[in-house]
């Protein structure tokens, strides 16, 4: 196999400019970005799965996202023996009684013959079991949210290792996925990407509402480590003399290393990732993939499942940013359902697939890492910009501090020119699909 200088060239323009950051910035900060555009990457990996292998157009990237998120607390935080005590059983019985109740509509539909007496049957069904799963659903959730709300107010996780909920966070959303795409995946293109869309901003309202899983606008904060925390690395002898070896203070350099710790977990996955990734792209399954991507039509009639291989990409896909959200919950030891936003778990990552190149499983890390690279420094960098056009104005203009006070939004306005230029002079992305 040729080596490709090209694409060293540009991984290596992406080193230096991290290297810059840490030299004229912070090594925090340069750090910091790798970190998250490690989990951006594995996040377009997946959204390149389902895009560049198979065309699939999932605009719900955040809710699988969250739901991976949402697994690191079930996993590592402690239970809350009081909540549930207060009410745990019982909501878990109304869970299961909602289920029970939508299964027992499902059978009434296959069972009984077309006509206004299955529809009639099927809503006394819902209707009657959603009041009597209300009924013990509700009273329990209430309870439980009132045990110590200021702190807890919720049930709890399972108190084990983090880095368990990363193949769980996988899992939970690869069955997520299995659910959309048995509704969604026989929907044109743009039908598809309103119900992926729909579906994930449904995800976001339970984690916000349901305060008894996930303490809702609350936040879950204090998430157990995957590595040792900054505060009982300062303690350490070999930390202590590393800050003086370097210059940094220890309480800098304990962080530092608590962030290359996690760089090197995240580099492990991702590296992993791509091997399979690139050993499947390859295979033929993939070609097979590619094939009904580029013509649907003639895979169908070589009598290929189509459907069935949408499904499969669609959840491989999905279980891929769900790990990516477990990852990234255990590096800000907290979950934020409010911080979940389409502009920057939807938006953002289709910007690093399409600027990456779709197709090419490199292409979308090398994607992952510029783009997040641009979004981070763009807000520093329009304030500079902001300020060295104002400076000619006198202190307290109002022209100028309303200048200043908008600056952030040039972030906004550098992400949307990038990609017009991407899409103008480089339109199959930095590393196309071979």
């Amino acid at each position: 196999m040729s080596i490709n200088y090209r694409n060293i060239t540009l991984f290596a323009l992406m080193g230096v400019a991290l290297a810059l950051t840490g030299m004229f910035q912070s090594w925090t900060l340069a750090l910091t970005i790798i970190n998250m555009a490690l989990i951006s990457a594995v996040m377009a990996l997946g959204v390149n799965m389902q895009w560049g292998y198979a065309g699939i157009f999932n605009v719900g990237i955040m809710g699988f996202t969250a739901i991976g998120g949402l697994a690191a607390v079930l996993i590592a935080m402690p239970p809350v023996p009081e909540a549930w005590a207060a009410g745990g059983i019982g909501a878990l019985t109304g869970l299961m009684m909602g289920a029970a109740t939508i299964f027992a509509a499902i059978i009434v539909y296959k069972r009984m013959q077309p006509g206004k007496l299955r529809g009639l049957t099927i809503f006394v069904v819902l209707a009657g079991g959603y009041w009597l799963a209300s009924m013990v659903y509700g009273p329990s959730t209430h309870a439980i949210s009132r045990v110590d709300p200021a702190v807890t107010g919720f049930l709890g996780g399972l108190g084990l290792p983090v880095i368990l909920s990363w193949p769980v966070g996988a899992l939970m959303a690869a069955g997520l996925a299995f659910v959309v795409g048995k509704v969604a995946l026989g929907l044109r293109s743009d039908y598809l990407a309103i119900a992926t869309l729909g579906i994930s901003e449904i995800v976001i309202a339970v984690l916000k509402f349901e305060v008894w899983l996930t303490r809702g606008v609350n936040n879950v904060s204090g998430i157990p480590r995957a590595v040792t925390r900054p505060v009982e690395l300062q303690n350490r002898e070999w930390i202590q003399s590393m800050a003086e070896r370097t210059g940094f203070s220890v309480s800098e350099m304990a962080r530092i290393v608590e962030l290359v710790s996690y760089a090197a977990l995240f580099v492990v996955v991702l590296g992993i990732l791509i091997w399979l990734a690139e050993k499947a792209l390859n295979s033929p399954w993939g070609r097979m993939m590619r094939a009904i991507r580029d013509n649907e039509v003639a895979a169908r009639a070589m009598g290929k499942d189509v459907t069935r291989r949408h499904l499969m990409i669609f959840i491989l896909g999905s279980a891929t940013c769900g790990l990516a959200g477990a990852m990234m919950v255990t590096l800000d030891g907290q979950l934020t359902p409010g911080s979940y936003e389409p502009l920057r778990f939807t938006f953002l990552i289709w910007v690093m697939v399409i600027v990456g190149g779709s197709g090419n499983n490199w292409g979308s890390v090398l994607g992952a890492m510029a783009i997040w690279f641009l979004w981070v420094q763009a807000e520093p960098a329009g304030r500079w910009f902001m300020d060295f056009v104002t400076s000619w104005m006198y202190d307290g203009s109002a022209v100028r501090e309303h200048l200043l006070t908008q600056a952030a939004h040039t972030r906004l306005i550098i992400m949307g020119a990038a990609l017009l230029l991407m899409l103008r002079f480089a339109p199959r992305g930095l590393i196309p699909e071979r």
